[in-house]
Formats: C-alpha cells, sequence, structure tokens
C-alpha cells in the first residue's frame, strides 16, 4: 500500500501513471478524483487499485473496499487524500510526501514502517 501526501497539483497522479506504466498498465491512468477509484490489470498478475478521496468526507463503504483491497497479494494500492479512511489504513505502508520546489521540480520524501522495510521482496 502506498500513500500519496501533496498539495493539489503536486503530482500524485503523475507519480501513480509512472508506476503503472512500469508495471505493464497498458490502459490510459487518469485521476479518479470524481470516480472515487480506478482498478489497472499489470504484469505478471498484479493490479494497481487507484484511489482518490479528495472529494469524500465520510469513508462509508470505501473502507470496506480498502481492507479487501490492501489485503490482496496481488494488488497494490495506491491512496491519494488517504485522511478520510486512515482508521483502516494498514501500519505497513509507504508513505511518499510530494513536495512542489518550484514550476516544474518536485521533491520527494518517501518513508515506511521499519517492519515493512525489513521485508523480503516478493518475486
Amino acid at each position: 500500500m502506498i500513500e500519496l501526501v501533496g498539495d493539489i497539483g503536486a503530482g500524485k497522479t503523475t507519480f501513480t501513471k509512472e508506476l503503472a506504466k512500469r508495471l505493464g498498465v497498458e490502459e490510459e491512468v487518469v485521476s479518479p478524483t470524481f470516480t472515487i477509484s480506478r482498478r489497472y490489470s499489470a504484469r505478471d498478475g498484479l493490479s494497481l487499485h487507484h484511489y482518490d478521496f479528495y472529494r469524500l468526507d465520510d469513508p462509508g463503504i470505501m473502507q470496506n473496499e480498502i481492507l479487501e483491497s490492501v489485503a490482496e497479494n496481488k494488488v497494490i494500492t495506491i491512496i491519494e487524500w488517504a485522511g478520510v479512511v486512515s482508521g483502516v489504513l494498514p501500519a505497513k505502508r509507504i508513505t511518499v510526501k510530494i513536495l512542489s520546489t518550484g514550476e516544474s521540480s518536485r521533491t520527494f520524501e518517501i518513508s515506511g514502517t521499519e517492519d515493512f522495510q525489513k521485508q523480503e521482496p516478493q518475486r
């Protein structure tokens, strides 16, 4: 699970598009701001689930969907504006903070829980 943090226009969806490209997603990746979620098929049986909770005030049933998504072994879950569902996010996750440092430049701060960082990569 990857939590993306940044202001509007920081590059959260652009980050997701690049990750999707590297995962072999062939569909066009678009921001799910109005649809809340989008799912994409990737290589090696992987799926990419992309959520954007910017417009969501109450997590409602989305909490259950997030729990199911992060529990699946072959799913990479990316969440933008995760504050509304923070109570159901797994402790083991990667947080990517994207900070605008100019018109066309960004700084990335990437962190993860200690347990997550010690996991062996799955192949």
